[in-house]
């Protein structure tokens, strides 16, 4: 360890000490920041050009598809890129189901695989005790689709929709994706950090995801605009080299993790050690696994949220660009503009919910869950029946709670697992997010393209009927802390009276620990207080 790193540590020692984020002074958050600020560039420089290039990914495959596969002439294909549209709705009918239908096995190629090499890829992860190879093989993976896009374009007549499709599916999905990615990512931070300050770290994690996906947004609609496909493409390449330089010699294996790689690598081949099948079958058991507090069923019901809430997300990502284009005319500027304004409410919400209604009122966590799924539900409305842009633009006002469950579930989870079994865990959590847009996205793909001469916003209705089990389970959570907290109270004051009779004890708290550790999310964002007797 270098003198920096020493006086680094020593800097932020009693940072940790004191456990709690709000007890800590300027300097001593300005020392932990700084000096924890680990995979968060890295994180950044491998989202923002995900959602750059989205935009100019799908005006690729709708040029491709007017010019190439449906062989329609130039007039017609810049009135529809121009958004001159008045005379040549069939035609831009025809150019959406025919991305659409394209798009439903491109998700199953995009969620199938990364589905399928995760569960080898958290074991893989546990025993070797590494955790970069997770976090940099989907940046080369995303870096080889924007070359190929590249070249797609520059063989533009030659190539059609299709073979772009594959280029853009393919490479991300054999390298594991953003799946892949956040496995290793919220791995490695548990890893790295003491329980008490792991739900501000994977705050900060998420602060700079929602920083990269507005800056992209914002810059994805005006840059193709002005640069086209080669300098969007280009630009996104670039960053993605960044992002996997910083990750490969700033990024370092924790010490403990590395001492057990040693002791292991040399047992068999990659290969066979990579792809055995009872690996598999023991990350499965850390679900089914009994422990203290009801662990299986949470673990379970952890996952399920997972599904619901993440689902609805993946399937409108599909197809909410050819909404807009196809309900308001819109082209991509305009559509920039919303996504960016989007994100922005959805961060004022995140920050309100965690800072007004979990770290001052106190709120349960699970009870923010419900109030976040419940604000998606009702947005659904919104979103559907909009028939003017002004309209539009409520849906995210009124969905603003929507996100905060994110970082509970990520923190909760880290915690229901020793550190030996983070990976397992997050590489279950990805199979659940990995199949998601498995199920959501040819349905919600087949649901646009059924209703888009109806009822073109029907799928937001879909996703608001979807996201109703979340509240359940919510609901059930809540339940069982109330629960756990009674009983915990109970116990608590049966031995205390016992030591000390006489005195009169008051069961009222609010949110107890149990064995140590706390039952929910236990500092900046879902702080919970601890008993003193």
């Amino acid at each position: 360890m270098t003198e920096k790193s020493k006086e680094d540590d020593k800097g932020v020692k009693n940072v940790e000490d004191k456990q709690s984020w709000c007890k800590l002074n300027m300097k001593e958050k300005y020392a932990y920041i700084s000096s924890h600020i680990t995979v968060e560039p890295m994180v950044a420089c491998y989202i923002m050009p995900s959602v750059l290039a989205s935009l100019a990914t799908q005006n690729l495959n709708l040029e491709k598809a007017c010019r190439v596969n449906l062989g329609y002439s130039t007039e017609v294909c810049d009135a529809l890129t121009t958004r001159n549209t008045l005379n040549y709705t069939k035609e831009e009918s025809e150019v959406q189901q025919l991305v659409a239908s394209m798009t439903v096995w491109k998700t199953i190629v995009q969620s199938a695989l990364p589905a399928f090499l995760i569960l080898f890829v958290g074991a893989w992860s546990d025993r070797h005790g590494l955790r970069k190879p997770c976090m940099l093989l989907p940046i080369i993976g995303e870096f080889c689709t924007v070359v190929g896009l590249m070249g797609c374009t520059y063989f533009f007549y030659e190539l059609p929709m299709e073979v772009a499709g594959i280029v853009e599916s393919l490479f991300p999905a054999l390298t594991g994706g953003w799946f892949t990615m956040f496995m290793g990512v919220f791995s490695y931070i548990a890893d790295i950090t003491t329980v008490e300050m792991r739900t501000l770290r994977i705050g900060f994690v998420n602060i700079f995801c929602s920083l990269g996906i507005p800056i992209g947004m914002a810059l994805s609609g005006i840059l193709y605009k002005k640069i086209g496909f080669y300098g969007v493409f280009s630009i996104s390449a670039i960053l993605y080299l960044i992002a996997f330089f910083y990750g490969l010699f700033k990024i370092h294996e924790p010490e403990r993790l590395n001492k057990k790689s040693e002791k292991t690598k040399s047992k068999c081949s990659f290969v066979i050690d990579f792809f055995d099948y009872k690996h598999v079958a023991n990350t499965f058991t850390v679900a089914f696994k009994r422990g203290e507090n009801n662990r299986r069923m949470k673990i379970i019901m952890l996952m399920l949220v997972v599904m619901v809430v993440i689902g609805p997300m993946h399937g409108e990502m599909v197809v909410v660009y050819l909404f807009t284009r196809y309900r308001f005319n819109w082209d991509e500027v305009d559509f920039s503009i919303f996504s960016t304004y989007n994100m922005i409410i959805g961060m004022i919400g995140t920050a309100l919910s965690v800072g007004l209604f979990s770290h001052l009122l106190k709120i349960d966590d699970a009870i923010i869950g419900l109030m976040s799924s419940a604000s998606k539900i009702l947005s659904s409305f919104v979103y559907t029946f909009a028939t003017v842009a002004w309209v539009l633009y409520l849906g995210p006002i009124v969905e603003i709670l929507n996100g905060t469950s994110f970082i509970a579930m990520r923190s909760i989870a880290s915690k229901l697992v020793p550190s030996d079994e983070l990976g397992k865990i997050n590489s279950l959590i990805g199979v659940s997010e990995a199949l998601m847009p498995l199920v959501y996205g040819p349905l919600y793909s087949a649901t646009y393209a059924a209703t888009m001469n109806t009822m073109p916003g029907a799928f937001f209705l879909l996703g608001g009927c979807l996201t109703l089990p979340a509240c359940v389970i919510f609901g059930w959570m809540y339940l069982q802390h109330r629960k756990e907290v009674h009983l915990n109270n109970i116990a608590k004051s049966s031995i205390y009276k016992d030591s000390n009779p006489g005195l009169e004890i008051n069961n009222d708290q609010s949110k107890p620990t149990a064995n140590g550790t706390s039952l929910g999310v236990d500092n900046v964002a879902f702080e919970i207080e601890t008993h003193k007797f």
